[in-house]
């Protein structure tokens, strides 16, 4: 298998960065973070952006108006959203995708931006809650679409959206069976995180490496210090290794479903490690302008802190890759039942 990206998913992460580089920045974030209203919409970045540009909608069918494509190139678009910290986020987009597989008239409506969806979790405030008007829930063995009532409390992360969210009466029932297909876009959704949380946590270290050279300390840069690079170094170790691990994630979405679980799982918890260590260097190489409300440290630190509990935490995601790969080697280390059964008639033969 080759996780390296071709030319026609280079040339799309190349087209996602220039356009959101062009609408939006770290500055949406801060001006929400200022607002007496986080919620509001003139602040919330680009939902509509993100519609028009195709981006949100590339793994909806090309029958409801989507673009067709795979999860890889949905994450690598959501490489770069990660590094502006773009919102509302492409996981929300990706959940909803598979939650309505099958339904043509809404996916179509959440491909041109008329669906303005958020996915309803069992516990935790609800991500892109804030600017949504339709939620998905699972009830039992039910899936479930309607409106709801939203509470926004004050944010970490702006961008986010987080919300409380009461479902209304008025919902439809959208599947009577809906474990198997929730569970898919929940590993769905943590590939997306994921890939974000490694734009975000590469666009942290890019900014602490270019302090180090630029800032000087007893006439040297910084960086040349052993302290400031080891810890540049690690962070970027950290980013570098998240990488293969959204890319197989997302292949595995794609062409191994078998892999998906523990593939969606070791990323989601690296994800959360990577982009905590990368935020934390970055706020430490900038040293006491680091820890200012001027500087946009805290907004790549901020995201790491939200996003270390989206879809779980990150103890539960690394508890699940060690339970996923011991039921494995148990399986794969086990005699058929064959085999077993024919050591029982040799000792009953004895």
């Amino acid at each position: 298998m080759n996780f390296d990206l071709d030319d026609e998913q280079r040339d799309l992460a190349a087209a996602a960065r220039d356009f959101l580089a062009g609408s939006t920045s770290p500055a949406v974030a801060r001006a929400a973070l200022e607002a007496d209203d986080p919620a509001s919409a003139e602040l919330a970045p680009g939902r509509d952006a993100l519609v028009a540009s195709g981006f949100a909608a590339i793994t909806v069918p090309e029958v409801a108006g989507g673009g067709g494509g795979s999860l890889l190139d949905l994450a690598v678009v959501a490489e770069q959203a990660g590094r502006v910290l773009a919102g509302p986020s492409l996981i929300t987009y990706a959940r909803a995708a598979v939650l309505l597989a099958g339904d043509e008239e809404r996916l179509a409506g959440l491909a041109d931006g008329s669906l303005r969806v958020a996915v309803v979790d069992a516990t935790g405030p609800v991500l892109d809650a804030a600017s949504a008007d339709t939620f998905l829930a699972r009830r039992g063995e039910e899936l479930v679409c309607g409106p709801g009532t939203v509470e926004v409390p004050a944010p970490i992360d702006p961008t986010r959206g987080l919300g409380r969210v009461r479902l209304g009466d008025d919902v439809a029932v959208i599947a009577a069976d809906a474990r198997l297909r929730w569970e898919h876009a929940e590993r769905v959704g943590r590939v997306v995180l994921a890939a974000e949380d490694l734009g975000s946590a590469a666009r942290a270290v890019e900014l602490g490496v270019a302090y180090a050279q630029e800032r000087h300390a007893f006439g040297r840069p910084i960086g040349s210090y052993q302290a400031v690079k080891h810890a540049l170094v690690d962070a970027y170790v950290q980013v570098e290794q998240l990488r293969s691990l959204v890319w197989w994630a997302a292949w595995a979405a794609d062409q191994a479903v078998d892999e998906l679980p523990v593939a969606a799982a070791a990323a989601k918890a690296a994800a959360a490690t990577a982009l905590t260590t990368a935020a934390e260097t970055l706020v430490q190489v900038h040293g006491g302008i680091g820890f200012t409300w001027e500087h946009d440290a805290h907004l790549y630190w901020r995201r790491a802190k939200v996003d270390r509990f989206l879809l779980g935490d990150d103890v539960a995601a690394y508890d699940e890759v060690a339970r996923l790969a011991l039921d494995q080697a148990v399986r794969e280390d086990s005699p058929s039942a064959e085999a077993g059964a024919r050591a029982e008639a040799a000792v009953a033969a004895r």
